[in-house]
């Protein structure tokens, strides 16, 4: 049995991204933590194991960059890639503001997903 890659946490309010990116994953062999909000993921973040999230920008209640921002106002520096349906340059800009490896646009390509990831993960092979 092969033992799970890094942990990989999906952050996403739509059910359908959220599963298929934790299928499109698993498939590479990353183990995956999936959260339908940011208030949730901070809930857990505590004892968070991820390596690299994978994190929406337009989200309900808390967006992704919000988020992030209190992630990096606690001091973590943890790898994150944005996705998003709908960019503009505001995103850009808190995305180079708060340090992300990048911002990729929805539907995200697999081979540009695992590429960023590698990179996030600092280029460890897979």
């Amino acid at each position: 049995m092969t033992m799970p890659g890094p942990t990989i946490a999906v952050i996403d309010d739509d059910d359908v991204v959220r599963d298929s990116l934790k299928a499109l994953l698993e498939s590479r062999n990353f183990a995956v933590t999936e959260f339908d909000s940011g208030r949730q993921f901070l809930h857990w973040v505590a004892d968070a194991t991820a390596q690299c999230l994978v994190l929406d920008v337009h989200m309900p209640d808390m967006n992704g960059p919000d988020l992030l921002k209190i992630l990096r106002d606690r001091g973590n520096a943890i790898p994150v890639i944005l996705i998003t349906g709908r960019r503009d340059r505001e995103t850009d800009e808190r995305a180079r503001e708060l340090d992300v490896v990048a911002v990729l646009d929805k539907p995200v390509a697999h081979t540009v997903l695992f590429a960023t990831i590698e990179k996030a993960l600092g280029g460890a092979k897979r």
